[in-house]
């Protein structure tokens, strides 16, 4: 699953936690309504962003930094297990990757719709209640391993369980604003890294044994890390949730005309996520790092596999993610001292100009120990930016809009890299095992050159919008 963000935060008496009492105003201005995205204007009015009490918000970050983590290795445990299980099953290796392949669409597909009700109040219930019914799916599909069940029976549970993870992904993108202040917003970022690369360097070995032990178990550690899940985002006090705006009056009595508003505001507020992305510098340089360098790593991994050869393949891609993954961690370790001591502009263009080394030292690869080495240096370099990158796009995102934007940032970034397996077979067969090394270190560096212009314009001015509402978007 993902991050936290979107649905009221209770107490344990069941009241929504009271908000700080204002002072006294003359005039006190009334609650805002959403109102139409006008084309080529994006004002935001200005707003305090939440911030956690003294001492709550350390807990209630760590309490979303375990969740992540947790989350993350039963998901990453199971994932691997289950094309092994439907090849087990007899099922040919095309069933296994239509499914793969539509599980990746569910996510591009349903994503933005369900950030709609995280932006709007209901963030924490969508969270729990996705984690709960992706509990029930993934440990329903542990019961069926106890025999042999059919294709359609483990096709509609692993949707099923899809569709919840998607939903909890989507609500989950945007609680990081609600838990950390803004200089926080690296160090916060830098949490969710380490757990996500934890969970890649020990989830798939913990499938991988769970499985040998017995088919049920990796599905069954699944269940009980969304349960986990589930309880943690229940433990956190802080409120997740932005107030829903207060919905204007009826325009008329006509029903017909109340329903045609109703789908209007609708698809609104769908496209706003899309509107606030086209009109943020900010978001439109993390669009473009997130979606091509996604792909070139894609490309490459892929690249790797059809290089190795298909005798040692298995243990080859053993080693190359081993080494990725650990490299990985390393880098999401350093991250935040990296942006204290540099600073975000330096930081990222410097992680920039480096990507391109590794790269382009897979033209003299030879054997899995020198993709292991160069997809090491990549996965090392990749954490910087990405932590970079999420503390600005959060800190320049309206707090109404955060899942809706970080859905459609997502939604790209999987287009963008689900052609990545096809490119890489074809530029193999056409031309030579080191072209889609090269063409990624050329992109590489288009990239680095791009970002040496933007940056320091574009990064060092993004705290300014971060105190931003939905209002002008919606």
């Amino acid at each position: 699953m993902g991050n936290v963000d979107a649905s009221p935060i209770r107490r344990p008496s069941g009241r929504p936690a009271p908000a700080p009492a204002p002072t006294p105003a003359p005039a006190p201005a009334p609650a805002p309504e959403e109102t139409p995205p006008t084309e080529g204007r994006h004002r935001l009015r200005r707003a305090a962003r939440p911030t956690p009490p003294p001492g709550r918000g350390d807990r209630d970050l760590r309490i979303l930094w375990w969740v992540n983590a947790i989350d993350g290795l039963g998901s990453q445990a199971s994932g691997l297990v289950l094309p092994l299980l439907l090849l087990e099953l007899g099922h040919s290796p095309g069933t296994a990757g239509s499914l793969a392949s539509a599980a990746a669409l569910t996510g591009v597909v349903l994503g933005p719709l369900v950030a709609i009700p995280a932006d709007r109040g209901r963030r924490r219930r969508l969270m729990t209640g996705s984690a709960a019914c992706a509990a029930l799916g993934t440990g329903a599909l542990a019961l069926t391993c106890l025999g042999r069940p059919a294709l359609w029976i483990v096709v509609t549970l692993a949707l099923s369980e899809r569709l919840c993870a998607v939903a909890y992904e989507a609500a989950s993108r945007g609680a990081l604003v609600h838990l950390a202040a803004t200089d926080e917003l690296p160090r916060a970022a830098a949490g969710l890294q380490v757990g996500d690369q934890v969970a890649l360097v020990l989830g798939p070995a913990l499938g991988g044994v769970l499985f040998q032990l017995a088919r049920p178990l990796p599905f069954l550690a699944d269940a009980l890390s969304y349960g986990a899940a589930a309880l943690g985002v229940r433990a956190i006090r802080a409120p997740l949730d932005t107030p829903p705006a207060v919905p204007g009056a009826p325009t008329g009595p006509d029903g017909r005309r109340r329903h045609r508003e109703k789908w209007a505001e609708r698809l609104r507020a769908a496209r706003a996520g899309l509107l606030t992305v086209a009109g943020s510098p900010v978001l439109r340089l993390v669009l473009v790092w997130t979606s091509t360098a996604g792909a070139a790593l894609t490309l490459l991994f892929y690249t790797a596999l059809f290089q190795l050869g298909a005798d040692a393949r298995s243990a080859a891609a053993g080693l190359v993610l081993a080494a990725s993954g650990a490299a990985g961690l390393l880098g999401a370790l350093v991250a935040a001292p990296g942006v204290r001591r540099l600073g975000a502009v330096r930081l990222l263009t410097l992680a920039a100009w480096l990507l391109p080394v590794p790269c382009g030292s897979l033209l003299w690869a030879d054997g899995a120990v020198g993709w292991a080495v160069a997809l090491a240096g990549l996965s090392l370099l990749l954490p910087l930016i990405t932590v970079v990158l999420a503390g600005v796009a959060i800190a320049a995102t309206p707090v109404g809009l955060q899942s809706r934007t970080a859905s459609v940032l997502a939604s790209v970034s999987a287009l963008a890299t689900a052609g990545a397996p096809a490119l890489a077979a074809a530029l193999v067969s056409a031309w030579s095992p080191r072209t889609p090394a090269l063409l990624c270190t050329a992109v590489l560096g288009v990239l680095a050159l791009y970002t040496q212009l933007k940056a320091p314009a574009v990064v060092g001015g993004s705290g300014a919008t971060g105190a931003g509402t939905a209002e002008g978007h919606e």
